[in-house]
């Protein structure tokens, strides 16, 4: 029975039914099948405004999208392409072997790229564009275990040494390539890192949505460039992969391709066994206003579909699960015919004259390279949409026996002799059985002069230029402003009390001001302008909106109301680090992307930062991103009132783990506009590979004047704030800045304290200094340390440096090192963080170092009552500083015990870590 016999079989009236259908199929023959849709559109709205329930259909059939009379015809050659595909092939999988064949376990991937090889080949060849002459030249995301594939293909066109390849994975010597896309290792080869995965695919999505912003507000032409991001099937199960794909459909990102390798593995076995990814990947595209183009089934099938006049070719197709169509690949043409076709007579009688061996050649589409050039086209042509192609492979393709659609494919990095054989066999390649011998794998060239390589040139010069390729730098250098032009945040607040988050929105009001800059500050937030006082931006510069603002907000009265603008320069992304960070990323990388450097400013709750996206930061770091993470309610007692979820003792922590960023937590405004101007030199005008995180924080006090001379302290780390030591004290560069308090002239034999501190903790070692001086005579220097993360490096940078250089006349000495020798008396530090922050100096701190720090879980409380809880208040510091003093030998027990009950220190409190 066919489908039509089955539609009927319970039809009230068949015989209507059947001149419906038959209506369909004229309208069809004479008009084609967009006009049938047009037809069925407008039924389906008849049908709906008369009450009838039409639920949405959110996939097709699984065959093709694009049928075979309406496919774009490649004007390549196909032998040819299909000659270089194969080198390439064996090439990458030589790479690998090689590498295996070596001491040292290197690892590595061939299934990957097997499976995905003609879905890269027909977009070298007739699709993405290099960034030469007039036009700016596509992105590709390639999938990260597809790297050999890519690699081999750049040593065809000699763009890689064949010693490059022999040195895959081994690079500590400078000779090999990098085991996955990662610019900051390749920075003129990768364009970005999408390993770790699910990372490559909303980077995509950002990036696509970056270059609309940037045309909306003028900075870059219009064009027809797209991101293409590979990813795997079984990689859209990580939330990042999918999460973010409704803004693309939103938004009509149509100069964005993603092309979703559908093998059915992930790296354990089947992605759905039990289902049928595909489908699934297409109701959830097709949902979220994507175009989805469904690549299957390869042109061997198209005769067997064009004889389903049954449709129960197309029923089979259906019902059978992933699960079994890798047996069919795994176990070849007879399993097919018996378990596949033969489930249906119709189905088995499709094949009767086809032997096992034609049955098992029934090739799927993604390695199809006509199949594949009619999606791309396709893709290429779709106005006002995303387009996602769901092309289906064959894990491990051609490598037979040792892995081809079998569970274990994935971590298949070792062939043995009879398998590279076979291999070779089956893709033609000229390398004799001798040249095998001994367990060779040789890579093969056909010549720079071959037939070959000749083509790859010819179609990489029509496209542009060859791909991947980075720029390392823009042409352009950017003259900011000096910290001159930030004079009056320089200087002391007197009676008025701001936050440093106030600090900043003046200082990038001022930036923004600024006729070079200004116009380059893209200003990014999850949904927390108002909560960090920045909803003044959404007037002053408009929120992005592509389509403009179509409602009247309902806050148009106000000074500061929502407006939206689709020449707008902030970008407010709702609810989404993941989100938020993936446009600060896109912008922070433009320099390389687009020739045109952009300074983003990413500001959010700092516990939802490096905790939350710290993979998107490494990412960042690799793909050298320049720009400003602003971690505002930073500290774990200075967000008081929200608790364990939202307070961050870690953060500095963990910004310092990330090589290229520089991070700092500063204390007042003059702080927080020198690390920010110097960042912004560094970044726009040297064009260095760095980026900045600076904390912010929401309590408001009065600010100082900046202390004279001390800028090339806040930018090491630590200067001297106030001192009130004895005549006899040291100190070096920054140690002479600041009249003291307390006492005006001390006896050298007076006890006397080092205090370190860093963001709103710093003003309690203030505090606790004025304690020490009226309550026990003991004096003090209180230092301010903006980053415990840059004394840290610079610490091991000399000591390195000293270890390695043992006959040096003059050693390398430490920053800290030279700021507090000579000085007298203990350092005692407490900052708002865990206490290994300032714990990490301590061998380069000449003298008794106690650490404070914010060790535990947060909770909800007043900042009081909070920084009594984790022990980083006034009484505590300077109960630390007198407990260090007697530990000295300079005051006593009994000093102890006083400051204890004086400053009513619960000794009996347990431990503030909780645990």
């Amino acid at each position: 029975m066919n489908w039509l016999n089955e539609l009927l079989a319970n039809d009230p009236d068949p015989t209507e039914t059947r001149e419906w259908i038959d209506s369909m199929r004229a309208v069809i023959d004479r008009e084609g099948a967009q006009r049938a849709h047009q037809l069925l559109e407008g039924m389906v709205e008849v049908a709906r405004r008369a009450g009838a329930h039409l639920p949405f259909q959110p996939t097709t059939e699984y065959i093709n999208t694009i049928p075979p009379h309406l496919e774009a015809k490649s004007p390549g050659d196909a032998a040819m392409e299909w000659r270089i595909r194969s080198l390439i092939r064996w090439n990458a999988m030589a790479m690998v072997v090689r590498a295996n064949r070596k001491p040292g376990d290197l690892g590595g991937h061939i299934a990957s790229f097997a499976s995905a090889a003609t879905l890269y080949d027909v977009g070298f060849n007739h699709f993405w564009r290099g960034p030469e002459g007039d036009h700016p030249g596509d992105l590709i995301g390639v999938q990260g275990h597809s790297s050999p594939g890519i690699y081999a293909r750049s040593f065809l066109e000699g763009r890689l040494t064949e010693n490059q390849l022999d040195n895959f994975r081994m690079e500590v010597d400078g000779r090999g390539v990098s085991s996955y896309p990662h610019p900051w290792l390749m920075p003129d080869y990768w364009q970005v890192p999408t390993v770790s995965m699910g990372l490559g695919p909303i980077s995509a999505i950002y990036q696509a949505r970056n270059w609309k912003y940037l045309e909306g507000r003028g900075l870059l032409p219009k064009t027809d460039r797209k991101v293409w991001a590979f990813l795997g099937d079984g990689e859209t199960d990580e939330p990042e992969s999918l999460g973010a794909i409704s803004v693309a459909g939103r938004e009509g990102l149509d100069n964005l391709v993603f092309v979703v390798n559908c093998n059915l593995q992930r790296l354990d076995g089947p992605v759905r066994g039990n289902g049928k990814i595909i489908q699934e990947l297409e109701g959830q595209f097709r949902g979220a206003g994507w175009n989805v183009i469904k690549t299957i089934w390869g042109s061997y099938w198209d005769p067997l579909l064009a004889r389903d006049t049954t449709g129960m070719l197309r029923k089979l197709m259906m019902e059978t699960v992933d699960g079994e169509y890798q047996n069919c690949k795994a176990f070849g043409g007879k399993y097919t015919r018996d378990n596949f076709f033969g489930k249906y007579p119709e189905t088995a009688a499709l094949v009767a004259n086809m032997s096992d061996d034609d049955i098992w050649r029934l090739n799927r589409g993604g390695h199809d390279p006509h199949k594949v050039y009619a999606a791309y086209e396709a893709a290429r042509n779709v106005t006002g949409m995303p387009t996602v192609i769901l092309a289906k492979t064959v894990k491990g393709y051609g490598m037979g026996a040792s892995g081809e659609s079998l569970n274990p494919t994935h971590g298949t990095k070792k062939m043995d002799d009879e398998a590279v054989r076979l291999f070779r066999d089956r893709f033609n390649i000229p390398v004799t059985d001798a040249q095998l011998e001994n367990h060779q794998v040789p890579f093969y060239h056909p010549g720079a002069n071959s037939p070959e390589v000749e083509y790859m040139h010819e179609r990489r010069k029509a496209l542009g230029g060859y791909l991947p390729q980075r720029r390392r730098k823009s042409t352009e250098s950017l003259e900011v402003p000096k910290l001159e032009a930030y004079d009056r945040l320089l200087k002391t607040t007197g009676e008025r009390e701001i936050s440093t988050t106030m600090a900043f929105v003046q200082m990038l009001n001022i930036t923004l001001r600024d006729k070079d800059v200004g116009p380059r500050c893209v200003p990014i937030v999850a949904d927390e302008a108002r909560t960090f006082g920045m909803e003044g931006l959404f007037r002053q510069l408009g929120i992005y909106a592509p389509q403009g603002q179509k409602y009247k907000p309902v806050d148009r009265d106000q000074l500061m109301y929502y407006r939206e603008d689709s020449a707008g320069q902030v970008l407010e992304e709702g609810i989404t680090e993941a989100g938020a960070f993936s446009s600060w990323l896109a912008c922070a990388t433009s320099y390389s992307t687009n020739n045109l450097q952009m300074l983003p400013f990413y500001i959010y709750y700092s516990m939802f930062g490096f905790q939350r996206i710290g993979d998107s930061a490494w990412q960042a770091a690799d793909m050298r991103a320049r720009g400003f993470l602003l971690g505002a309610t930073a500290g774990r007692t200075t967000l008081n009132g929200e608790g364990l979820q939202h307070e961050d003792g870690h953060g500095m922590v963990q910004a310092g783990l990330i090589p290229n960023c520089r991070s700092y937590d500063p204390t007042f405004s003059f702080e927080v506009v020198t690390i920010m101007q110097h960042g912004m030199q560094r970044m726009l005008t040297e064009q260095r590979d760095e980026y900045y995180y600076v904390t912010l924080m929401n309590e408001n006090y009065t600010h100082p004047d900046m202390p004279e001379g001390s800028a090339e302290g806040i930018i090491k780390g630590m200067y001297l704030l106030t001192s009130t030591s004895p005549a006899s004290g040291g100190g070096g560069r920054n140690g002479e800045a600041v009249s003291g308090g307390g006492t005006a002239k001390r006896r050298s034999n007076t006890p006397h304290v080092q205090l370190l501190g860093s963001g709103t903790i710093l003003r309690e070692c203030i505090a606790a200094a004025e304690l020490l001086d009226k309550d026990f005579g003991v004096s003090a220097d209180i230092w301010s340390c903006p980053s415990f993360n840059e004394l840290a490096r610079d610490g091991h940078d000399a000591t390195r440096t000293n270890r390695l250089n043992p006959e040096a006349k003059t050693p390398a000495k430490p920053y800290v090192t030279q700021l507090l020798e000579g000085r007298q008396g203990p350092a005692i530090a407490a900052t708002d963080y865990i206490r290994i922050y300032a714990d990490q100096i301590r061998e380069f701190v000449p003298m008794r170092y106690t650490v404070l720090g914010t060790d535990g879980f947060g909770r909800s409380d007043t900042r009081a009552n909070l920084r009594r809880h984790f022990e980083v208040d006034r009484f505590h510091i300077a109960h630390a500083a007198i407990a260090a003093l007697a530990a000295d030998g300079k005051m006593t027990a009994k000093d102890v015990a006083r400051a204890i009950k004086q400053y009513k220190i619960d000794s009996e409190k347990p431990n503030p870590i909780g645990v």
